[in-house]
């Protein structure tokens, strides 16, 4: 197959996995190298080993980077500090897209940026929901659960008054929109005596900033 006729059969895919790829190829050792060649020709960009885009000339569709992110490493979600800056609760815009994953701790960068994805365990994988629709949809934690996350991989960072970190170090805001009730259950799923003690301060805070 010639690069024509890939491209008039992909480009309204947004990502290409070299096994579907290869596995529908009449020749897959010749397809394998042709997708070496075309990457290094920049005619296919690689994010990671055996996911590519077309480039950006003859690509139909745009993924955004958080859908990217969720597509580098599965299972994934959006969360830490790139779900805190969406949700405005810190006043950065944060330049690193940051997720969890159940996997082991990984890093990736490509063209479209770079991609940090930390682990929690199984069972507190969950409070994330699926913003956006068809190719430039992608899961996202609730804005609690982004809160959690980033409370529960910083443990090490609070001591006695937690609501002094994180508003002067990690710079929290708009913490009203924040329900206590929903962070406390998804803080629950950690299992963490240390977490809850924590999550406790900022509801504490969250309640005073909603009655000032």
């Amino acid at each position: 197959m010639n690069y024509q006729d890939f491209k008039t059969q992909y480009q309204n895919l947004p990502f290409l996995f070299s096994r579907d790829v290869i596995s529908a190829a009449d020749n897959s050792q010749m397809m394998r190298n042709q997708l070496t060649r075309w990457t290094k020709r920049g005619l296919l960009v690689s994010l990671r080993k055996g996911i590519y885009v077309l480039n950006a000339a003859d690509r139909k569709i745009h993924p955004d980077a958080f859908t990217v992110a969720n597509i580098l490493y599965e299972p994934s979600y959006v969360s830490l500090e790139s779900a805190l800056s969406f949700y405005e609760l810190i006043p950065e815009k944060v330049t690193i897209i940051t997720s969890v994953t159940t996997k082991k701790t990984a890093r990736f960068e490509n063209e479209f940026g770079a991609f940090i994805y930390q682990r929690i365990k199984p069972a507190a994988f969950r409070g994330f929901k699926k913003i956006g629709e068809g190719h430039q949809s992608f899961f996202m934690a609730e804005p609690e659960k982004a809160a959690a996350d980033f409370l529960y991989l910083n443990l090490s960072s609070f001591d006695r008054d937690a609501k002094d970190k994180l508003e002067e170090s990690y710079r929290f805001q708009n913490i009203e929109q924040l329900n206590p009730v929903r962070l406390k259950e998804l803080a629950g799923l950690f299992s963490s005596k240390k977490l809850l003690k924590v999550t406790e301060h900022l509801c504490r805070w969250i309640e005073k900033e909603r009655h000032d």
